[in-house]
């Protein structure tokens, strides 16, 4: 458990269930909640091993009716995912394959990183910054009148918030964070449970807290800030059995 990541334990685990023909291929898996119960894990642990397993190939997940076997891999460890390529290479020599950040961790991390830069900002920002900070934001709309698929301007939001904190670490930790959301298990958990209204609510947060960051107020910045990356750890991890 230790030496591997723990949605790999799960993964590892269920593919276990399977070649033993608990799990029939074909046949449906437990609901997470009774996977979670069985394993003695969270649910949004087992939410991650699933998806990793539909990457790998080995489940599909049809929402609204649960997730069903397809086959079982001999060796699920050829399929999967690996270091970002796009990482500092001061970092890769550090890393190792079971240091792959998972979706929620980014989301947590997000959760405790983002709140303090917004009230940064809001104390720090110049008005060149405010002036970027809304461009992005106007991306942002145009992006959603566009139906687009990559949502540059969200990401470019967050990002220009940190830069707007005047603190340089904070800001390169977030570009990092925001790259893990390129990652196949990240991009097929957004794909799987990211709801249509989605865009457009975060678009109403955003507005919040570029009004916060603009009338300079850190506790409103932090608290709306905070409550957008909240509604998106809620959406992610919605009841989908």
């Amino acid at each position: 458990m230790q030496q591997t990541r723990l949605y790999q334990n799960i993964a590892n685990k269920i593919q276990e269930g399977i070649k033993k023909g608990q799990y029939q291929i074909g046949s449906k898996l437990p609901p997470e909640r009774d996977l979670a119960q069985q394993l003695g894990v969270s649910r949004t642990s087992v939410r991650e091993a699933i998806i990793a397993l539909e990457i790998w190939g080995i489940v599909t997940v049809k929402l609204g009716s649960g997730v069903y076997v397809l086959k079982d891999r001999i060796n699920i460890a050829e399929s999967q995912p690996k270091i970002d390529s796009n990482i500092h290479p001061l970092l890769l020599p550090h890393l190792k394959e079971q240091d792959i950040i998972t979706p929620f961790e980014v989301l947590e991390a997000r959760l405790y990183i983002e709140p303090f830069l917004a009230e940064l900002a809001a104390k720090n920002r110049s008005i060149e910054q405010l002036e970027e900070i809304k461009e992005a934001f106007l991306m942002n709309v145009r992006d959603n009148l566009d139906h687009s698929s990559d949502h540059i301007g969200d990401r470019l939001f967050h990002i220009k918030i940190a830069e707007a904190s005047q603190n340089n670490a904070y800001a390169f930790f977030l570009k990092y964070l925001l790259g893990q959301h390129y990652t196949e298990l990240f991009s097929r958990m957004r794909t799987l449970y990211t709801s249509e209204d989605m865009p457009l609510r975060s678009q109403f947060e955003h507005q919040e807290i570029l009004l916060a960051i603009q009338m300079k107020d850190p506790i409103a910045a932090k608290n709306a800030m905070k409550k957008h990356i909240q509604n998106v750890i809620k959406i992610f991890s919605r009841k989908v059995e």
